[in-house]
């Protein structure tokens, strides 16, 4: 078995050399190499799609294994994960580890020489080195007389590199492995292969620690959000003379809502608001504000919705004098002026993707920059959000970010649709009958069969 060495100038020629006239290929070498060059841009660009995208990392791993048979040639690809990669052990012993994948399979497996050899695999957790075997039938006999290497009659080699997310510290997370077979007419040097698939490995290793950090956000999220909910059932409720009297309705499921928003009212939690349109998010979210710790500080309402993602961005982060065309000065945005209050975000489902990410970051970090600033800027707000949208579906499809969701939707309240209080409806038709005489100078009253006619209505814009 021959170690990694800085440069390998091993290019497979044919078995007997070609004079130029006796090379029938369309094609000079210098154009090969420029294709081969190609082949491994395209590569990288598809397996780093793949990494990034919300799948299961087997899976993600199993694609980019064959990505690299497709493009490259480099077959039969698998990768072993240490099973406890921060318990290091001495130099004598190597952490269990499984093949986490495969080019034919997603699934975990137990440690299989016919798939990854085990003294490769050792030699490259033990030493953080890639290893190369550039004759497995010469170096490696006992492998060669097993499974398919044994039915090939051409040369393989051998290329195992460590997936790592820090190629300094030589620590490694697992092993990644494929097999060049070479036939006559290949010209590719092993350095190349060795050094492309350092690349896919450190990239696997990213994408392996991000997707870790984000279940176990995700899990700490959740687990926090249970916390919380048992905690409101244990906190004294606050005073119905807490909360403004623009809540109109007597209705169970109006008893209900009062009631979670008086138990969360005097938490920091995000509270996230859902309903149907006209249900009255923005009332419940000002009445939440107002019973808070937070009520003589300011209530800054977007809607998420009204806005283009540049405008949004502009409107919640302010932009510096410049920063772009009509930008006469510097503008705070809605984060900055709700500075020790509450936020309101109405419509959040409709942000795009990208905005997502933006807004993930003053979430679980708390600072932002301007646009065209560079200063970083540090907010305490309670954030309270609406939507009418179903995020779970959002999520599952890939149309909002699982981990934005789970930061927003720390303590979800239902807002109930007007046809399934048909009660409140006469209390409703009061109040607004009130508003208006006062507001007009007039006094208007209900006809007789005003009020039945009104509880037979669907009200789909709600109240």
């Amino acid at each position: 078995m021959a170690a990694y060495r800085e440069s390998f100038d091993d290019v497979v020629p044919p078995t007997t050399p070609l004079r130029p006239e006796e090379d029938r290929r369309d094609h000079s070498f210098a154009a090969a190499f420029a294709s081969e060059d190609a082949r491994r841009l395209a590569a990288i660009y598809e397996i780093g799609k793949v990494l990034t995208a919300s799948i299961d990392p087997g899976e993600s791993v199993r694609m980019a294994l064959n990505i690299l048979a497709s493009f490259l040639e480099l077959r039969h690809g698998a990768m072993a994960l240490l099973v406890e990669p921060e318990h290091s052990l001495d130099g004598s012993k190597v952490n269990p580890y499984v093949i986490a994948a495969t080019v034919a399979s997603a699934q975990p497996q137990a440690p299989n020489a016919d798939i990854m050899p085990h003294t490769v695999v050792d030699g490259v957790l033990r030493t953080g080195m890639p290893i190369l075997v550039q004759n497995v039938r010469t170096e490696m006999p006992a492998l060669a007389d097993r499974g398919w290497i044994g039915q090939v009659d051409k040369r393989v080699s051998l290329i195992a590199v460590p997936v790592q997310v820090n190629r300094s510290d030589r620590q490694a997370l697992g092993v990644l492995l494929a097999y060049r077979i070479w036939d006559l007419d290949i010209r590719v040097k092993l350095d190349d292969d060795l050094g492309f698939l350092m690349m896919v490995g450190t990239l696997v290793g990213h994408s392996l620690r991000m997707k870790k950090l984000v279940a176990e956000d995700r899990e700490r999220l959740i687990r926090e959000s249970n916390d919380l909910r048992k905690a409101l059932d244990e906190v004294a409720t606050v005073t119905a003379s807490a909360l403004p009297a623009d809540i109109v309705g007597d209705s169970p499921q109006i008893h209900d809502v009062v009631e979670r928003l008086r138990k969360v009212a005097p938490t920091r939690s995000t509270v996230l608001l859902r309903g149907e349109s006209g249900t009255g998010k923005e009332l419940f979210a000002r009445a939440l504000h107002a019973a808070s710790a937070r009520a003589d500080r300011p209530f800054v309402k977007v809607n998420c919705a009204a806005l283009s993602e540049t405008l949004l961005e502009s409107e919640l982060f302010g932009h510096e004098k410049g920063s772009f065309t009509g930008a006469n000065a510097m503008k705070k945005g809605r984060f900055e002026l709700a500075d020790g209050g509450t936020l309101f975000l109405d419509e959040i489902g409709e942000i795009s993707k990208t905005f997502q990410v933006k807004l993930l970051r003053v979430l679980q970090e708390g600072e932002f920059e301007r646009v065209g600033g560079t200063r970083t800027l540090k907010v305490d707000i309670r954030l309270v959000a609406a939507t009418n949208r179903n995020l779970e579906e959002a999520v599952a499809t890939d149309a909002f970010r699982a981990d934005l969701y789970y930061r927003i939707c720390v303590v979800p309240i239902m807002l109930p649709p007007l046809r399934d209080r048909p009660g409140d409806i006469p209390l409703l038709a009061r109040a607004f009958l009130t508003k208006f005489n006062r507001e007009n100078g007039t006094a208007l009253r209900m006809a007789e069969g005003a009020l039945d006619t009104l509880r037979n209505c669907y009200f789909p814009g709600n109240v």
